[in-house]
């Protein structure tokens, strides 16, 4: 039983890192246009092309996403964190697809997108942060964005980040026989709690090639990118990998394709 488990978590992990190979290539119209003008800067510092300078990004955070993704499918396992439709296709059986779990994972993410943008235009706005509607790509750019937030986002995320924290936690609040217990619900939650506030703090780079960070636009990414984490681990948690990154697709459609659309 172990050694077919240990061959599973292989193709598993083989299907993870191509789909988050694939939200790595998806994205890249998106960064161009949000970021052409720091990326031209970049490649001619360097002495490269911008091509060159995109391709050699993608190899690098394709390593990492391996190495990353490895790692969260043994943390997850330690601590019962599932991916049952993942696990299904590796293991070639019939998908168990739960078409109430689909539904709450895309409705919320539809919701919880729409209510960041709504505390951005009418909190963070007015105070002359940098708007989530604002000068956006193009819809057909942020819809294959969206399977960068989706997928790849999640991956490190959910399946890497707070797998690791939540295994890290139940050892530090059970004790050396935390080995196949459930994590606690508190460290769980501060588990999430804790990659959340990594989800809203990465998007500072991001959002540093569109503005000079101040204080306000520090508060703004960990708020806005903060609620939605905080779902996303909650919907991990409950029925698995899947329904998180389905849910943070459906709430990247919110942010990244509608506003475009509504002008």
């Amino acid at each position: 039983m172990s050694s077919q488990r240990t061959v599973s978590d292989w193709k598993v992990w083989l299907l993870v890192w191509a789909l988050g190979i694939a939200g790595i290539v998806a994205v890249m119209p998106y960064v161009i246009e949000l970021q052409g003008l720091a990326l031209r800067q970049a490649a001619a510092k360097a002495s490269m092309s911008v091509p060159t300078i995109l391709a050699l990004s993608a190899v690098q955070g394709a390593v990492l996403l391996g190495i990353c993704s490895r790692i969260g499918i043994w943390a997850a396992r330690r601590v019962c964190l599932s991916f049952p439709i993942l696990d299904a296709i590796a293991a070639r059986k019939s998908i168990p697809w739960s078409g109430s779990a689909a539904l709450a994972a895309s409705l919320s993410g539809l919701v919880g997108g729409a209510f960041v943008v709504l505390i951005d235009v009418f909190v963070f706005a007015p105070s002359k942060a940098v708007a989530l509607n604002d000068n956006q790509p193009a819809a057909w750019k942020g819809f294959l964005a969206s399977f960068y937030g989706g997928v790849t986002e999640e991956i490190f995320l959910r399946l890497f980040l707070l797998s690791l924290l939540a295994l890290g936690l139940r050892r530090l609040t059970l004790g050396a026989d935390s080995r196949g217990r459930a994590v606690p619900s508190a460290a769980f939650w501060t588990a999430n709690i804790l990659a959340a506030l990594a989800f809203g703090l990465g998007h500072l780079p991001a959002t540093a090639v569109l503005a000079p960070l101040t204080p306000l636009l520090v508060v703004r990414a960990i708020v806005l990118n903060g609620v939605l984490a905080l779902l996303f681990g909650a919907l991990y948690r409950r029925y698995g990998l899947e329904m998180a990154i389905l849910a943070h697709f459906s709430a990247d459609i919110a942010l990244h394709v509608v506003p475009p659309l509504v002008g």
